[in-house]
């Protein structure tokens, strides 16, 4: 939960979405989508954006949780290069494993703007 500037507390409302990046390199691939168990497996749902070097780009928001997904690269379904954990899937290939985990929430206690840095336990000499 988040403090409001005014110490009133509100509450959360579903999960909190973590940002995610999707990157993968193909300089000839045509299109290039991410599926997974965050999409219901529909490639069409997570396109990836070419950025005119062969680097191709997906930002998104999750919720905290284990996502099993592959990229769909030109048609071709295939686990995604950069990903640290893999899974056997039902059709004989292999899902990446994606593990999104909640950020720490920052809480503002007060504006220090106004407040003198003297430190209140030191003597003067």
């Amino acid at each position: 939960m988040k403090h409001k500037r005014n110490h009133e507390s509100t509450p959360s409302i579903g999960p909190q979405l973590v940002p995610v990046r999707f990157e993968f390199t193909h300089p000839t691939a045509t299109t290039v989508c991410v599926a997974g168990t965050f999409n219901q497996w529909q490639p069409a749902a997570k396109s990836l954006h070419r950025n005119g070097t062969g680097q191709w780009l997906k930002d998104t928001a999750l919720a905290p949780g284990t996502y099993e997904y592959c990229l769909v690269v030109d048609g071709c379904w295939m686990p995604d290069p950069r990903a640290t954990a893999e899974v056997p899937n039902p059709f004989g290939g292999r899902n990446s494993i994606l593990e999104v985990v909640r950020q720490p929430e920052t809480t503002h206690l007060a504006d220090a703007e106004n407040l003198p840095l003297k430190n209140p336990n030191q003597t003067n000499t």
